[in-house]
């Protein structure tokens, strides 16, 4: 199991989430893209705080790019784990095979570049379907250019399931949080558990929708509204923030290895760095948590959705 950085050391609990980075992202974004100078700092605190690893996608705007030149400044490339993204396949390059591996190559090239970093620790295809071409990371583990892949999968446990039937697959990346217990539920993360697959957890907050003023939760996403309230009640009985759950909920999962969470300010990564700190949840709570119903439809706790006529009849940030 991939469980330690490139000088050995444990991974952190938190993998910091560099979407941000990029480009203004998510639907609780009030501050938008942050600054180079901002982004530096952010970097420098969280490895200060032992945070040694971070998430980034070809897809993400110019988050290689810039992650890459700080890490190239603080000295810090050859001592972190960086995972990132091959860019998604188009449709035409899924149905073949030349074209497809034109592509990805292409992508992990650009990535190599961007993050300056001529190995790559963990390259994850960015989309489950794309894991049809894992042939060719095989082959690019071989030539030197990644030491590990794996894939970040979606919101199907099914998938997530028949994915870790690949003996091949060193890691995984999948969504959830106290609204969507899809993989928890289908019992995704002890598989990953028992196979020996890293399992990182993004979306923790739930872009934001866990997080955000309950007045400030756009029209089509408002069905979260009640059972947000039940779980904010079970979290004050305890001590506890929302927040606080939302994080210390998915680190009390079994099988979790990091769970990635970006941050558009430095406030916000030492809150999240401080309830990583706090660690697991009592079974207690975990007890009064479960016990909460959650039946919302795909599309509300499905980010990927939210853009999607069905949902929406006012804008919503995509994802």
């Amino acid at each position: 199991m991939i469980a330690t950085d490139r000088r050995g050391q444990p991974l952190s609990r938190l993998m910091l989430g560099t979407v941000q980075f990029g480009l203004p992202y998510g639907v609780a974004n009030r501050t938008g893209q942050p600054t180079y100078e901002a982004v530096r700092e952010m970097v420098r605190v969280a490895v200060d705080a032992g945070i040694n690893c971070f998430d980034t996608a070809s897809a993400y705007g110019t988050s290689e790019s810039i992650l890459g030149r700080v890490l190239g400044e603080l000295g810090l490339a050859d001592q972190l784990l960086v995972v990132t993204k091959v860019a998604p396949l188009t449709d035409q390059a899924l149905a073949d095979a030349p074209v497809a591996e034109r592509a990805i190559r292409d992508s992990i090239e650009r990535s190599r570049q961007c993050l300056r970093i001529d190995r790559l620790p963990l390259v994850l295809f960015h989309r489950a379907e794309d894991a049809a071409y894992g042939y060719l990371l095989e082959d690019l583990k071989r030539k030197g250019w990644i030491e590990r892949w794996g894939v970040s999968g979606d919101h199907d446990p099914e998938t997530a399931l028949r994915l870790l039937d690949d003996p091949r697959i060193e890691a995984l990346q999948l969504p959830g949080n106290l609204l969507d217990r899809r993989h928890a539920n289908r019992g995704v993360y002890q598989s990953a558990e028992r196979a020996g697959v890293a399992l990182f957890v993004r979306s923790v907050y739930l872009q934001g929708l866990l997080r955000m003023p309950e007045t400030e939760i756009p029209a089509p996403l408002r069905a979260v509204i009640d059972p947000r309230r039940d779980l904010t009640s079970i979290a004050a009985r305890f001590g506890l923030t929302l927040g606080e759950l939302a994080v210390r909920y998915v680190l009390s999962q079994p099988g979790v290895v990091s769970v990635v969470v970006g941050c558009e300010t430095i406030e916000q990564l030492r809150e999240n760095i401080a309830l990583i700190d706090r660690g697991t949840l009592e079974p207690e709570l975990l007890e009064a948590v479960a016990a909460i119903t959650i039946d919302l439809p795909d599309d509300v706790i499905t980010p990927s959705m939210w853009n999607r006529p069905t949902t929406t009849s006012e804008p919503v940030r995509r994802p």
